[in-house]
């Protein structure tokens, strides 16, 4: 099915994430939504691509879609502030790989009583 072109268009612009909400008609000329996600992957070789997620919102669910997105973010908000807590959403994350024990770290082995005693005679 081809799309034609869009009627109205508004982009959102966050970090590797671009979200394009676009106005389409139907070929009835009756209009519909359609809401896409892109985000850049960068290859370790420095080329990059895009993965793309679409949503097509039809009028027959403007309300109930509006009122369940308000409700969620709402939540969102009401619980956890409008302050992004994760830590890759700081300008300064660096992200840690796992370094060698310190001595202070105690490692746990498993419990010897989960193993079975077997003599070289027996194998």
């Amino acid at each position: 099915m081809l799309e034609k072109e869009e009627i109205f268009s508004k982009v959102l612009r966050a970090g590797r994430r671009t979200y394009f909400f676009d106005v389409r008609a139907t070929k009835a000329d009756d209009y519909y939504i359609t809401i896409t996600e892109s985000k850049k992957f960068t290859e370790a070789d420095g080329s990059f691509h895009f993965k793309k997620h679409k949503i097509y919102l039809y009028k027959e669910d403007f309300a109930a879609f509006t009122e369940i997105l308000e409700e969620m973010t709402s939540y969102v908000l009401n619980h956890k502030g409008e302050e992004v807590i994760s830590e890759r959403h700081q300008k300064d994350f660096k992200k840690e790989f796992a370094s060698e024990k310190s001595e202070e770290e105690e490692i746990e082995l498993p419990s010897t009583s989960s193993f079975t005693d077997i003599e070289f005679d027996d194998i």
